[in-house]
């Protein structure tokens, strides 16, 4: 076996080698970018850019690596070079540990600072003030829907949406121990409680569970009380030294979380986009259905769907809709300057790339 394999494994060293000629030369490369990029005050990301390059890689991949995992090489190649212009810094909903912080690597690849903070709230105050370049918001999950504090901020910020993530959600059920001898609470995000009702219904119908900040806060809370267990992400009981008592407690399999990303700079066209919105329209009949006629007059496609009711002004709801394409797409620049003219509050969010 040893003769065998000694050819190919010189093969192997004689490619590395040169992988790691090319990826030298591409982070001189990204070096002289990002001297070209100060000069004229350019943002250093560009997730347009990016999701050009992602998709790109995928459609000529001949294999047979996968081409998921091609992309996750190359996302981690960009954002080393990136990091070679300087290093950007992303905020999310923290503790370590988070699925938040799962999005920011997921998105944006290792080399960033990320910036955990103790509330949503906090994530919009620190991109809004410069503090983080970036902020990732949970927007929606596919067993609750639509995260009720993040569209209330949406309305009121003054950053944008540059960008999206869609990751699965796995729930584990973890104590200090590894068993739930002597633990008297649950806690967990209030979103993860609700996503493991039936399954903590079943097994755990007496236990109490109480609501925290985060997943990541109900496994600093178990690592501290051999009485407490968390429902969180496998990193997180990884994180904080918890043993797993049951894995994937979620009561749907395919339960997804969609992030946002927000920021400062608005996000150029990518080919494949969605553009988010906030409308309000007058408290009279007909009112909705003559606000969106201009997305199907001019033939733009509408994904989504939301309301949340007014706190302000004069109307009863704010509606958050997302379309397909991008703000600068002749059809839907069309279609909203008709639909800014029948709305009574018109926001546009921001135009971004389909997460991958």
């Amino acid at each position: 076996m040893t003769d065998k394999l000694k050819p190919l494994r010189e093969q192997i060293d004689a490619i590395d080698a040169q992988i790691l000629e090319l990826l030298s030369r591409r982070g001189k490369v990204a070096q002289e970018v990002g001297h070209v990029k100060a000069e004229t005050m350019a943002p250093v990301f560009r997730p347009e850019r990016e999701a050009q390059v992602l998709r790109g890689v995928a459609e000529r991949n001949p294999g047979p690596l996968n081409s998921r995992d091609v992309q996750t090489i190359f996302r981690e190649i960009m954002s080393s070079c990136r990091a070679l212009e300087k290093r950007v810094t992303v905020a999310y909903l923290g503790p370590t540990g988070t699925f938040s912080e799962q999005a920011v690597f997921q998105h944006f690849g290792s080399a960033v600072e990320a910036l955990p903070c103790i509330s949503i709230d906090e994530v919009f105050r620190a991109t809004e003030a410069g503090t983080a370049d970036y902020g990732v918001v949970p927007v929606e999950n596919s067993s609750e829907g639509a995260i009720n504090r993040t569209l209330d901020l949406m309305l009121a910020t003054t950053t944008l949406i540059s960008g999206e993530v869609s990751i699965p959600v796995h729930h584990s059920l973890m104590t200090k121990t590894g068993s739930m001898d002597g633990v008297t609470v649950i806690c967990a995000h209030s979103q993860a409680l609700a996503q493991c009702q039936v399954w903590l219904n079943l097994h755990h119908p007496g236990i109490e569970r109480r609501a925290v900040a985060s997943n990541a806060e109900a496994a600093v809370l178990a690592s501290q009380d051999a009485g407490v267990a968390a429902i969180a992400s496998e990193m997180a009981g990884e994180q904080y030294k918890l043993g797993v008592v049951q894995a994937h407690i979620q009561d749907d399999p395919h339960n997804r979380t969609r992030f946002a990303v927000i920021g400062r700079q608005a996000a150029g066209p990518s080919g494949q986009d969605r553009t988010s919105l906030v409308l309000a329209v007058p408290n009279k009949a007909g009112a909705v259905y003559n606000l969106l006629a201009p997305l199907s007059k001019h033939g733009v496609s509408m994904t989504r769907f939301e309301s949340r009711p007014a706190r302000i002004g004069t109307w009863e709801y704010y509606f958050y809709v997302d379309v397909e394409g991008h703000v600068q797409d002749a059809a839907v620049s069309r279609a909203l300057d008709e639909l800014k003219d029948n709305a009574a509050f018109f926001k546009v969010l921001g135009s971004y790339p389909l997460a991958l």
